[in-house]
C-alpha cells in the first residue's frame, strides 16, 4: 500500500485552514499532519513533522510565506519538502520572490478543489512537472520586469545546445509532450533532458528552470513564442 502524502496547511485565517484540512484529509492518498497560522509556526512544524508538501499562505504575521519558504528550502533537514504557494491574487507581488526562495509553484485560493489536490500530488511526486498554466503565469510576471541588459551568463555553462533548446521551451510554458513534438523527440528523451537540466542548474523543479532561463538572459519576455 502506497504511503499517504503528508501535507502541512499554513494560513493565518482559521476558516481557510479548516477548509483546506477537510479537503485534503478526505482525498485518497493525502493526509494533513498539522496546521500553522504564521510563517514561524510553519517553519517549526515543518522541522518537527517533515511533511511532503506545505500549502503556504503568503501574507501572514511574524514571518511571511516567502521567508518561511526560504528557511524551509535552505535547511538540509527540510530541503526535501515541497512548498505550494496559495495566494488570493493572480500574479501576487510576492509570488516571484517565493519561487526564487524555492517554492515549487503557486495557485490561487479559489482554484477548484480537484485542481488543488492534483497540484499537491504532482509536487509531492518530485518530478518537477507543473501545469503549463502555472508556467505561463510566471512568464506574465517576467513580462512586467525589465529585460536583462547582459549576455547569457556563465550559469548555463555545461548546458548543451539541445538542453538549451529544451530550456527555452520550458520557459515558454510548453509541456514535455509539446516539447517532444516541437523538437521531433520522444517524450522519454525530453524527460531525460529535463532531468539533466534540473541537475546542472541545481533547480528543485520546473518552476526554478523557468526562473533560471529568464535570469540567465537565455529567454526574455519580449521574444516571440
Amino acid at each position: 500500500m502506497t504511503e499517504a502524502v503528508r501535507v502541512l496547511v499554513v494560513d493565518d485565517q482559521a476558516l481557510l485552514r479548516g477548509s483546506f484540512r477537510v479537503l485534503v484529509d478526505t482525498a485518497p492518498g493525502l493526509t494533513v499532519v498539522g496546521e500553522a497560522a504564521t510563517g514561524r509556526e510553519a517553519v517549526e512544524l515543518t522541522r518537527r513533522e517533515r511533511p511532503d508538501v506545505v500549502l503556504m499562505d503568503i501574507r501572514m504575521p511574524e514571518l511571511d510565506g516567502v521567508e518561511a519558504t526560504r528557511q524551509i528550502c535552505a535547511e538540509p533537514e527540510t530541503a526535501h519538502v515541497r512548498v505550494l504557494i496559495l495566494t488570493m491574487f493572480d500574479l501576487d507581488a510576492y509570488v516571484y520572490a517565493a519561487l526564487r526562495a524555492g517554492a515549487s509553484g503557486f495557485l490561487l485560493k479559489d482554484t477548484p478543489p480537484a485542481d488543488l489536490l492534483a497540484a499537491i500530488r504532482v509536487i509531492a511526486a518530485g518530478d518537477g512537472l507543473l501545469a503549463p498554466g502555472v508556467t505561463r503565469r510566471l512568464i506574465a510576471e517576467f513580462a512586467r520586469r525589465p529585460a536583462p541588459n547582459r549576455p547569457i551568463t556563465a550559469d548555463l555553462a555545461g548546458v548543451t545546445e539541445r538542453e538549451r533548446e529544451v530550456l527555452v521551451l520550458i520557459a515558454r510554458g510548453l509541456s514535455n509532450s509539446e516539447i517532444a513534438v516541437h523538437l521531433h523527440l520522444g517524450v522519454g528523451t525530453v524527460k531525460t533532458h529535463v532531468s539533466r537540466l534540473l541537475a546542472k542548474l541545481a533547480a528543485r523543479d520546473r518552476a526554478q528552470l523557468v526562473v533560471a532561463a529568464y535570469e540567465s538572459g537565455l529567454v526574455t519576455a519580449s521574444q516571440p513564442r
